[in-house]
């Protein structure tokens, strides 16, 4: 192959056909200037787009005669939902996401990387995920195009050659954009009390020598920011997302990666936070950035040592059936790796995963209790209740593995806010009576 000469994203935009199909990927890793360019035209009879968690409200998405599937709603597929917009949730665990990339066989995958290194090699920066082999895969085969769209903004990360080694060769790619475009920074949450104090019931669980996997938001950060100021040591990351609050743990000289898998290195397959984070992250070795299909894969999980799974809900009932993803039966955020590492942590002896949630939620001025006698009709279960291990409030830690139905139904009340902790343990006292134990 002859090393292409780069063109303008409108000129990019202009090789897709009225009638198409594209791949892009999650989050960071989509191509900012491509995309913008892609809602100039409006000649579209059906282009339907494959990607998760959009970073911007693009235009294209609009457009009549666009179709989104989506595999994470973010503030944006929300927003173009809203508006009517032709946008449908595709529900699959993180790691799943290659296989549905694979069906849906885009004649375009769109990407974004850093600029071509001395060698002559794209890297993917931010994001590895699900689209690694489809980017690979559209590379190899003329009947495809690879548009690949790089900005000094973007870091030069790395992976782990031969087999995955995060990058591309320019001479492989069929259009190449040179931008300025700037990755999405997510700035961090803060941690109210709320938040502060179920980090401290998660601290109890995270001994000297844990793998962690964190997800984004103030709970998690309140954690890490625990684990970086105490005493504790010789942590590993294996966690779905890199985030600011890992960058600082490692910062700190916590993260030593002895974790009997990808030793001396902390394992991700993407990243999303600040620009401070994408400085650090520019060259780094001991962060690597490896497919979602290996990162996410239970078994792969379950080789680390004594990991810990932190991640978020939004309700669970008195049975331990979680939601995670929806609201009222409507598609709020996406399954992502959460399904992933319950079941990864759930196959180590000394695995735990931690499911936490604010006790309380308030609705139109209405304070509402997150943790339900059962849900409400319409509900969309994210997890099923064999797969719970742990959930936290800031009220306390129910740990249900191993727990009868109605001895589950009595831990869940019991970490419940106190205003509704009466009727939660007559309806805990109903299951015992029902004999669903």
């Amino acid at each position: 192959m002859s090393t292409p000469r780069s063109i303008s994203a409108r000129e990019a935009a202009a090789l897709l056909r009225p009638i198409d199909r594209l791949g892009i990927p999650l989050g960071p890793g989509q191509p900012i200037a491509f995309l913008r360019a892609l809602g100039e035209r409006e000649d579209w009879q059906r282009l339907e787009v494959f990607g998760a968690l959009l970073v911007e409200l693009f235009a294209v998405f609009g457009r009549p005669g666009v179709h989104l599937r989506s595999g994470f709603f973010g503030p944006a597929e929300r927003a173009l939902r809203a508006a009517g917009h032709d946008v449908a949730f595709v529900p699959a665990d993180f790691r799943r996401f290659r296989e549905i990339a694979e069906r849906f066989a885009p004649r375009v995958v769109a990407t974004a990387g850093a600029p071509p290194d001395a060698q002559g090699r794209v890297s993917l920066s931010l994001h590895a995920g699900a689209t690694v082999s489809e980017i690979h895969a559209a590379a190899r085969d003329p009947e495809r195009l690879l548009v690949v769209e790089t900005s000094p903004a973007y870091p030069r990360t790395h992976g782990l050659p031969p087999d995955h080694p995060h990058s591309i060769a320019l001479d492989e790619i069929d259009v190449w954009i040179e931008s300025d475009a700037r990755p999405v920074e997510l700035p961090d949450a803060e941690a109210g009390p709320v938040e502060q104090a179920i980090a401290d019931h998660v601290a109890r669980f995270v001994p000297s020598g844990a793998t962690l996997q964190t997800g984004i938001g103030g709970i998690p950060n309140a954690v890490v920011a625990l684990l970086a100021a105490g005493s504790g040591r010789d942590y590993g990351v294996h966690s779905e997302m890199f985030t600011d609050g890992l960058m600082r743990l490692q910062e700190a000289g916590k993260v030593r990666n002895r974790k009997g898998i990808y030793e001396g290195r902390s394992i991700t397959t993407f990243a999303m936070g600040s620009r401070a984070l994408y400085d650090w992250l520019e060259d780094r070795e001991d962060v690597c950035f490896l497919p979602v299909d290996i990162v996410n894969d239970p078994a792969v999980i379950a080789r680390n040592h004594d990991l810990v799974s932190i991640n978020g809900a939004l309700e669970i009932d008195l049975f331990g059936q979680v939601v995670a993803d929806s609201i009222a039966g409507v598609q709020h955020s996406g399954i992502g790796g959460h399904e992933d590492f319950l079941a990864g942590a759930g196959l180590i002896a000394d695995g735990r995963s931690l499911l936490c949630l604010p006790s309380t939620v308030t609705v139109r001025g209405e304070t509402r209790s997150r943790v339900a006698p059962k849900l409400a009709a319409g509900s969309i279960v994210t997890s099923p209740r064999h797969q719970v291990d742990v959930v936290v409030t800031e009220h306390g830690i129910a740990e249900l593995a191993g727990r009868t139905v109605g001895e589950r139904a009595h831990l869940l009340a019991g970490i419940a806010h106190p205003d509704f902790r009466d009727e939660l343990f007559e309806a805990a006292r109903t299951i015992d009576r029902l004999g669903v134990r």
